[in-house]
């Protein structure tokens, strides 16, 4: 029979949301079907996925809440009497990010009614290629059907199973964003960019803060960068505990959790009392109840992934995936929303326009914010050869650090080329105030095939950091001192 749905997305986070909407544009019957599994300590939230609830939109605000801190500091030198000390108080941010959060959930859910796209607040799982059971937190049961399906699931933090009281005390990113009381003392022991963000914004807000790292920085960034952002962070006051990782967790009577650890560099067992623990170990893709093995869909056995090709396809024909559940693609929601609705254009648009996932800008959301795109600097050496690279860089001190005193030692950036005639742009890394901001303008050029000699034609905008990039003159090779000074 003729099925019920020309297009039915699971998942209503950024990738799915997009995919699904664009296909409604073309005239197309289209659904949606969300549920949030609470976490493991009971924090649930609305539509909107990962971005919207428990990721880039409290994250980047929670970052705004402690920039203003250390804005409150700076603003004394500038004239402002501001009575010390100052004092941050939690549950008046978390009451604030929470209301726009929802305001964005009903946002989402507004939008999907006025483009006719039905939305289910449902489970769902694979009965056969083309149906999909959905599943109510009631236990009410639907069958929907669909032509096309697209698989946007996202992922959800992991615990490490393996430390005794590890699921018990500690709690995720996907708990922080909504608690309504401080932390307090916090560790979180991580490998991923949400924890060292995490903890820069709890340490700019006055909280004790510290982060446990086993290996290296920032895996996948670009490692000089990393290491900066790291320093910058100690010199803030996080507390990093190097080559060290945790093995248990208790909880005492006093409710405060006693951490134990091992000293790898030392060969050591230590111990400490925090209110407390956050994970950040690494994401995993959200598919477990989806019945994949049923209909055929692969998946990578490492990582649980689904495995797609260029356009977003699945070893099965109709079914799709997009997002950070797919395999080999960048966890960022501006990649998915992209890849969703390029995915829409071709079912139905007529269009044969893939994803380009090259050139790809992010920023970490660090207390000195770190934004790049293009490749590493050891990517480069890597693909082209130590000897065919050229890095221009420079030390720089934002203007508005000055008239505050304030330490810049870590304020860099750098640009990888190619070292022939042309000089094409391969990467470009930035430390500094907004780098966002800075990135975003940059990353259109180096989309377009930049090169060195068009930089440096390009005039900079006075007195701004960006505008230390268009005067970037100085290369690693030569040996010379990077440190910009005069104007």
């Amino acid at each position: 029979g003729k099925n019920e749905y020309d297009l039915l997305v699971i998942g209503g986070g950024s990738g799915g949301l997009a995919c699904a909407k664009e296909a409604a544009q073309f005239g197309r019957k289209v659904a949606v079907l969300d549920y949030v599994e609470p976490s493991p300590q009971g924090t649930k939230w609305g539509l909107g996925g990962t971005c919207v609830n428990v990721g880039c939109i409290p994250k980047k605000l929670m970052h705004q809440a402690a920039l203003l801190g250390s804005a409150l500091k700076d603003a004394q030198h500038y004239g402002w009497n501001i009575a010390q000390p100052v004092h941050h108080t939690w549950p008046v941010m978390a009451q604030a990010v929470q209301n726009y959060v929802k305001s964005l959930n009903w946002g989402h859910r507004v939008q999907l009614q006025d483009k006719k796209v039905k939305y289910f607040n449902m489970k769902g799982s694979f009965s056969d290629p083309y149906t999909i059971r959905g599943l109510t937190k009631a236990g009410k049961e639907t069958i929907v059907t669909a032509e096309n399906i697209v698989i946007a699931t996202g992922g959800r933090p992991k615990y490490p199973t393996h430390i005794a009281g590890a699921l018990e005390y500690g709690i995720t990113s996907d708990d922080l964003f909504w608690l309504k009381e401080s932390p307090g003392k916090t560790l979180t022991p991580f490998v991923f960019n949400v924890s060292l963000e995490c903890a820069g914004f709890l340490t700019g807000i006055g909280l004790d803060t510290t982060v446990m790292v086993r290996s290296i920085p920032l895996r996948g960034f670009d490692q000089q960068m990393a290491s900066l952002v790291t320093e910058h962070m100690e010199s803030y006051g996080t507390k990093f505990l190097k080559r060290c990782f945790p093995t248990k967790v208790e909880k005492l009577e006093s409710k405060r959790l006693q951490v134990t650890w091992k000293n790898t560099d030392l060969g050591t067992e230590e111990t400490d009392f925090f209110d407390t623990v956050m994970w950040a170990v690494g994401r995993a893709p959200d598919t477990e109840t989806l019945n994949l093995e049923a209909v055929g869909v692969k998946t990578n056995s490492e990582t649980g992934k689904i495995i797609v090709d260029a356009s977003e396809a699945t070893s099965v024909p109709h079914i799709y995936a997009v997002g950070d559940l797919t395999e080999g693609r960048p966890e960022l929601t501006p990649t998915a929303i992209a890849a969703g609705k390029l995915l829409a254009q071709r079912l139905f648009g007529q269009s044969s326009e893939l994803m380009d996932y090259d050139n790809v800008p992010t920023t970490v959301f660090t207390p000195l914010e770190y934004g790049c795109v293009g490749l590493s600097e050891e990517a480069a050496v890597q693909c082209y050869g130590l000897d065919n690279i050229e890095v221009y860089h420079a030390y720089y001190k934002p203007l508005e650090f000055t008239v505050a005193k304030r330490d810049a030692t870590q304020c860099y950036m750098k640009m990888v080329c190619l070292r022939e005639r042309e000089q094409r742009i391969l990467g470009l890394h930035f430390i500094g105030p907004n780098a966002g901001e800075v990135i975003q303008g940059f990353a259109l050029g180096i989309k377009c095939g930049a090169t060195y000699p068009q930089l440096k034609k390009t005039i900079g905008i006075h007195p701004t950091c960006a505008e230390e990039i268009t005067k970037l003159h100085i290369t690693k090779r030569s040996g010379l001192d990077a440190t910009v000074t005069g104007c």
